[in-house]
C-alpha cells in the first residue's frame, strides 16, 4: 500500500503538508525511478501552482530529466499530451479541493494515471532517499509547449459537428475559475453552440464558488439556464476532468444519471460491449447496460483503476458517479470537455435532456461522511466487516452491504482523512434512512477504536 499517493495522486494543504520540500523530494524520486527521459508538466489555476511546479521541475532536472512546461492546462489535456509526446506527465492540481490545497499526480506514458505498483516504487526511493543526481553537465533542460490546442482538436475529432450545428443549441458553461475555461467553452463555440460562460476567468482563489460542482455551488448556473432559456448547463471542476450537467428546466443532474445515460447510448451504438464502473455507482448503470445487451464490470473506486480495467477488458465505456466519464475512442481518463461535447451531441440527436433522462431507471442516492484519522482507517474497516458479518456484502472497495431495499457502501476516502457512506434505494426516504443508520453505527464503532 502507498503511504503518500492516494486515489488521485498526493494532496495536502499548501505550506503545511504540501510543501516545496515534499515536491522537490518527490520529483527527485520520480526522476530517479524514471532514469532520465522527458516529462511534461501542467497545472490548474491555484495560487500555489507556480511554487510547486518550480520545485517539481528542479527535482526532475536534477536527476537528468528534460521537462516540457505546459503551463495551465486541463488534466485530460496533460494526459493526452503525455501519451503522444513524453515518457511521463505530472499534473499540479488538487482537483475539487478548496483553494488552500494542492496536489501532485503522475501520468504514465500511455496517458493513464500511474498504477499503484509504480507509485510504490517511487515511494521506496522517496523514503530511502536513494536519489540519483546527475553531473552538472547532464542536468535536464526545460522547454515550453501548448497542450490545449491539440487536446481541443482531439475532442472535436470524436464529435458529429454537423448534427450539433444544425441543432443550434444554447449552453451555459460554469468553468469554476479553473482550467476548463481554456477548453470547454472554446470547443462548444467551435461546434456551433451559443455559449454563455460563468466564472470563466482563471483565478486560484475560486471567487465564484468552491471548485466542487455540487448543487449548492451551482445555484448561479441553474438560475442562468432558467433565465436565458438555455438547452443545457455544464459545470467543470477545478482541473476540468469532471463535468456535471443542468437540464433545460434548471434541474441538477447527479453524476450517476449522466453515467447511466452515456452508458446506455454507447452500448446501444456498439450493439453490446463491456462498461466498467466502481462499486459506488448507481444500480441504474447496470440496468441499462444489461438491457442494451452489454456487460457491467465493477471495480474499486478511482478513475485510474477504472481506466486500466477498461484497457484490460477492451471496454466500450467507463466512468464514475461523480461526473468523471471515460471514452475509449478518445483516451483512458476522465474528461470534462469530451463529456460536455458528447452530451451536446446526444441532445442534438435525441431531444431535450429532461426528456431523455426521464426514461432512465430511477434510484435515490444519499451521500454522507465522517472524519477518520489515517492511522485508524484499516482497523476501522476490519471492525466494520466484523460488525456486518451476517449481511451479504462485497469488499471490492470498502464494504458494500446489500439489503432488500437497496445497498450501502462504506469506504475510506483516498484523498482525505475521512470515511464516505453511499446509500442507494428506490426512494429518497429509504436511502436517507439507510445513510443515517450506517453513519450512526460507523461513528460508534470508530469512537470505540480511539
Amino acid at each position: 500500500m502507498t503511504k503518500l499517493f492516494g486515489t488521485n495522486g498526493i494532496r495536502g494543504e499548501v505550506n503545511k503538508t504540501m510543501t516545496i520540500d515534499l515536491a522537490s523530494r518527490l520529483a527527485k524520486s520520480i526522476g530517479t525511478w524514471l532514469g532520465g527521459g522527458t516529462v511534461s508538466i501542467g497545472t490548474d489555476t491555484r495560487l500555489s501552482n507556480q511554487m510547486l511546479k518550480s520545485a517539481v521541475i528542479a527535482g526532475l532536472t536534477a536527476t537528468g530529466c528534460d521537462v516540457i512546461d505546459l503551463g495551465e492546462a486541463p488534466t485530460p489535456a496533460i494526459q493526452l499530451y503525455t501519451r503522444e509526446n513524453t515518457d511521463l506527465g505530472i499534473g499540479i492540481t488538487a482537483s475539487h479541493n478548496p483553494p488552500q490545497f494542492n496536489g501532485i499526480k503522475c501520468v504514465d506514458a500511455d496517458g493513464t494515471e500511474l498504477m499503484k505498483s509504480k507509485e510504490e516504487e517511487i515511494e521506496k526511493i522517496f523514503f530511502d532517499e536513494s536519489y540519483k543526481l546527475v553531473d552538472w553537465s547532464e542536468v535536464g533542460r526545460v522547454t515550453k509547449d501548448d497542450s490545449i490546442s491539440p487536446y481541443n482538436d482531439a475532442v472535436m475529432d470524436n464529435i458529429d459537428h454537423d448534427k450539433i450545428r444544425k441543432a443550434d443549441l444554447k449552453v451555459v458553461v460554469d468553468c469554476a475559475n479553473g482550467v476548463g475555461a481554456l477548453s470547454t467553452p472554446v470547443i462548444l463555440r467551435e461546434l456551433g453552440c451559443s455559449v454563455i460562460t460563468l466564472n470563466a476567468q482563471p483565478d486560484g482563489t475560486f471567487p465564484g464558488h468552491d471548485s466542487e460542482p455540487t448543487e449548492v455551488n451551482l445555484k448561479d448556473l441553474i438560475e442562468m439556464v432558467k433565465t436565458t432559456g438555455a438547452d443545457l448547463g455544464i459545470a467543470n471542476d477545478g482541473d476540468a476532468d469532471r463535468a456535471i450537467f443542468i437540464d433545460e428546466k434548471g434541474s441538477f443532474m447527479h453524476g450517476d444519471r449522466t453515467l447511466t445515460l452515456v452508458a446506455k447510448r454507447t452500448v446501444k451504438e456498439h450493439g453490446g460491449g463491456i462498461v466498467v464502473t466502481p462499486v459506488s455507482s448507481s444500480s441504474s448503470v447496470k440496468d441499462v447496460v444489461v438491457e442494451e445487451g452489454g456487460e457491467l464490470v465493477y471495480t474499486a473506486v478511482g478513475s485510474p483503476i477504472v481506466a486500466r480495467e477498461m484497457i484490460k477488458r477492451k471496454a466500450v465505456f467507463g466512468g464514475e458517479e461523480n461526473g468523471g466519464l471515460i471514452f475509449s475512442e478518445h483516451q483512458y481518463c476522465r474528461d470534462a470537455a469530451m463529456s460536455a461535447a458528447k452530451i451536446v451531441e446526444l441532445i442534438a440527436s435525441e431531444g431535450p435532456l429532461s426528456e431523455i433522462t426521464s426514461k432512465l431507471p430511477n434510484y435515490s442516492l444519499d451521500k454522507r461522511g465522517f472524519p477518520c484519522p489515517e492511522e485508524l482507517k484499516d482497523s476501522m474497516m476490519e471492525r466494520l466487516k466484523s460488525h456486518y458479518n451476517e449481511e451479504e456484502y462485497d469488499d471490492t472497495d470498502g464494504l458494500k452491504i446489500y439489503y432488500d431495499e437497496g445497498w450501502v457502501l462504506i469506504r475510506p476516502s483516498g484523498t482525505e482523512p475521512k470515511y464516505r457512506i453511499y446509500s442507494e434505494a428506490k426512494d429518497d426516504m429509504t436511502a436517507q434512512k439507510l445513510g443515517e443508520k450506517h453513519l450512526s453505527e460507523a461513528v460508534d464503532i470508530l469512537s470505540n477504536l480511539k
